[in-house]
């Protein structure tokens, strides 16, 4: 009988995590859902438990992920609950929106801290428990903004760059491990994330189409069905990344007027 398999997910108590933990339930996968709201964690773990017969066991676990060693304790945790590790979705993030010259260093701080230490802790932490189990798969959770001209935006869409860089790098290291990368980017999505921001808060327009968390989640589950580079949810969102890249002055100006 073929064991099931078993999917950690970082910033799991809401958003894109949290449909994430559902998903990957709803299909008979244990979900090891990590954040630092306990309280949201606890609402995830009643609406697993209230899915049909057959859905995926959950493991909530308080873990801020830039704490590495908080990482540790959630991966050492899922070990001792389900006795392998299959799945990483390393998913939470934090955004920001300000001059780049006049931000407050401490918003900064914890987005990097965030979005780049807390992917780095998460990978460290899930690969060694990976060999053990004969292989897994690695999704991180970037930004079709990563290669935007972003003024206003411009520290988090360089964190994202950080991200899919990283993604297309380690995909190559652990090949050979049986452990396959894929970077999912993210287009504008209906979450708590923006009232989340740091700096100056939410955007000041809506004027993009906004795609639902669940629509994010559904593609997460079925990139860990294969072997993907990378995933762009939807074709509006390929169409923003091509023009960044044929047209990088116009979309910089669009994006200003969006963000500033």
């Amino acid at each position: 009988m073929t064991q099931q398999r078993v999917a950690l997910i970082t910033g799991a108590s809401s958003g894109i995590g949290y449909e994430t933990a559902l998903a990957f339930a709803k299909i008979g996968t244990h979900v090891v859902a990590t954040a630092r709201r306990i309280d949201k964690l606890g609402d995830l773990q009643k609406a697993v438990l209230k899915l049909p017969t057959g859905h995926g066991d959950i493991l909530t676990v308080e873990a801020d992920v830039t704490q590495r060693e908080a990482m540790q304790n959630a991966v050492k945790l899922a070990m001792g609950r389900f006795g392998r590790l299959d799945i990483l979705v390393a998913n939470a993030g934090i955004g920001h929106r300000g001059a780049i010259a006049d931000s407050d260093w401490s918003d900064l701080e914890t987005l990097l801290r965030t979005n780049i230490d807390g992917v780095l802790h998460s990978i460290q932490a899930a690969v060694p428990a990976m060999r053990q189990s004969g292989g897994g798969h690695i999704i991180t959770v970037s930004s079709v903004t990563y290669n935007l001209t972003a003024p206003y935006a411009a520290t988090y869409a360089a964190s994202k760059a950080f991200v899919t860089s990283l993604a297309h790098s380690l995909r190559l290291e652990l090949e050979s491990e049986n452990i396959k990368v894929t970077d999912v980017l993210v287009g504008r999505t209906s979450t708590e994330f923006n009232e989340n921001r740091l700096g100056l808060g939410k955007r000041s327009s809506e004027s993009l189409p906004t795609m639902t968390p669940a629509k994010v989640a559904a593609a997460i589950v079925r990139a860990t069905d294969g072997n993907p580079r990378s995933v762009v949810v939807r074709f509006f969102d390929r169409l923003i990344m091509l023009g960044n890249t044929l047209v990088p002055e116009i979309i910089g100006r669009i994006a200003l007027r969006q963000y500033r």
